[in-house]
């Protein structure tokens, strides 16, 4: 019979009046910051293929985050739709000029993951400005810190592999961190229920298990793989072996198949990766139709947005366990978990590690399966670090 784990809480009924009051809610925190922040210059550099947003207050208070790698392919709508809005504007109205900017040229036309990459990569950077104004992290913009550590878990994207290849590249990769928790891949990825390989899934679902033996951490991602039917039919194998939890089944814009798949298994759900409306993950936290709810916090557009669904979230007894986009995103994550009382037990590590360890001169460090949750100033990136002084500029608006 499978066990849920004691991490998962049980769901709580809540009203669509407290979600709605979260979404409209304001979250940050800028008591400290008491003095006009006025945003002069807004850039995209690029620096040995990472790239980095730099916003610039007219008294010279720099704020830099890091890009995924979409960016290359998305960045014009940062630059001619986004970028000029915000010129001349008081960064202490942040959450305010991030609702406004939806309308402003009709931007809301092009809501979707693109346009929420664009915001989330400018909104992360005056983020950091505004901390560097406070002298605090981040994190505390939002709320007090409650977490300096974060278990990992470790996976390897393959579906490429063997299921007896999986199984080396997964054991190399928990030898080498000390991760206490493992995800593969199954199924084709929005495949219409084929796999991979042929019996590639359900071979690896059983020789996981098997391999590791009862104390490992185990979850599963379908990537939208499976109709419900076959969702459900795998989420029993993963319920066989006492898997930790289940990722997106079923075609991530179908939120009415993940629902019923989820109704139809012990395992607990987690979805929502590729979302970026508020009032979907609000429809799937009213609606019970998950159990873990996952924004990718640049494909959401930002921390404040994904705060607030965050705190929708644990208003119903539900954790929240962020997808990780590329590379450095993990720390985002990591400054989420440092004040949300409901972040999963487990968070991916990418492999962007070594990037994050050299532009924030080793604040994060990786030790027996946990990272530590940087205490630094803002994002903890200097702006007079090699990487950024040697950056290329991709575009410029002042």
């Amino acid at each position: 019979m499978y066990k849920r784990h004691s991490d998962f809480l049980e769901y709580r009924e809540v009203s669509s009046k407290e979600l709605n009051d979260m979404i409209h809610s304001r979250v940050l925190q800028l008591q400290r910051v008491t003095n006009p922040i006025i945003i002069e210059r807004i850039e995209l550099l690029c620096s040995n293929g990472e790239y980095f947003v730099r916003t610039t207050a007219t008294d010279g208070l720099q704020g830099i985050s890091v890009t995924n790698d979409r960016v290359q392919f998305i960045y014009p709508i940062l630059e001619k739709l986004i970028a000029p809005y915000f010129i001349g504007k008081d960064a202490r109205n942040l959450e305010q000029l991030l609702d406004e900017v939806y309308v402003y040229k009709n931007n809301y036309k092009l809501a979707g993951i693109p346009y929420f990459c664009c915001i989330a990569y400018l909104e992360l950077s005056i983020l950091d400005m505004l901390a560097k104004a406070a002298n605090s992290s981040i994190g505390e913009l939002f709320g007090e810190r409650i977490n300096s550590k974060a278990d990992i878990y470790v996976a390897s994207g393959n579906r490429h592999t063997t299921p007896e290849e999986e199984l080396e590249v997964l054991r190399a990769r928990v030898e080498r961190t000390g991760a206490k928790a493992i995800k593969y891949k199954i199924g084709g990825r929005m495949s219409n229920n084929k796999d991979s390989m042929q019996g590639r899934s359900k071979t690896l679902i059983y020789k996981t298990r098997e391999y590791f033996g009862e104390d490992m951490i185990i979850h599963a991602d379908g990537n939208g793989s499976y109709d419900v039917e076959k969702a459900v039919e795998y989420g029993k194998i993963l319920e066989e072996i006492n898997a930790y939890f289940y990722e997106e089944p079923c075609p991530f814009d179908d939120l009415w198949s993940t629902k019923a798949t989820k109704d139809s298994l012990c395992i607990p759900l987690a979805f929502g990766e590729q979302e970026t409306s508020m009032t979907r993950f609000k429809w799937l936290i009213e609606q019970n139709a998950c159990d873990v709810i996952q924004p990718d916090i640049l494909y959401t557009g930002g921390l404040i947005k994904t705060t607030k669904i965050a705190r929708m979230a644990e208003l119903a007894g539900k954790t929240i366990t962020p997808h990780v986009s590329t590379g450095f995103c993990f720390v985002y994550i990591l400054l989420l978990s440092s004040y949300t009382p409901n972040i999963g037990k487990y968070q991916e590590s990418k492999d962007g590690l070594e990037l994050a360890k050299e532009l924030m001169d080793g604040a994060i460090e990786l030790k027996d399966g946990q990272l530590n949750i940087p205490e630094v100033i803002g994002l903890g990136i200097d702006y007079k670090h090699d990487r950024i002084k040697k950056a290329i500029t991709i575009f410029e608006i002042r």
